[in-house]
């Protein structure tokens, strides 16, 4: 419900196609490789693969950064038990 919420506030254009089936993604495939060509598709996909293995790469590091903030912040709690 959220999520759908979200969508249609940013971004109302996408949220009129729903989800994509085998069928269109075969014709998305069909028109990438009309576009490119059989010998530019290897160097496409390689690119994308490095893309996305960066782009997790990026994702787990932050996670990791959060995460060790996190365990570096003092416990407030336990201060009001000294205090109090």
């Amino acid at each position: 419900m959220i999520g759908t919420i979200l969508l249609a506030t940013f971004a109302p254009g996408f949220a009129l196609f729903g989800p994509v089936g085998w069928s269109e993604l075969l014709i998305i495939l069909f028109l990438v490789l009309l576009f490119f060509g059989p010998r530019r598709l290897p160097e496409l996909a390689e690119a994308l693969g490095k893309s996305i293995a960066r782009f997790k790469k990026a994702s787990q590091d932050m996670k990791n950064e959060i995460q060790s903030e996190e365990k570096k912040k003092p416990d407030l709690t336990e201060g009001k038990d000294k205090q109090g």
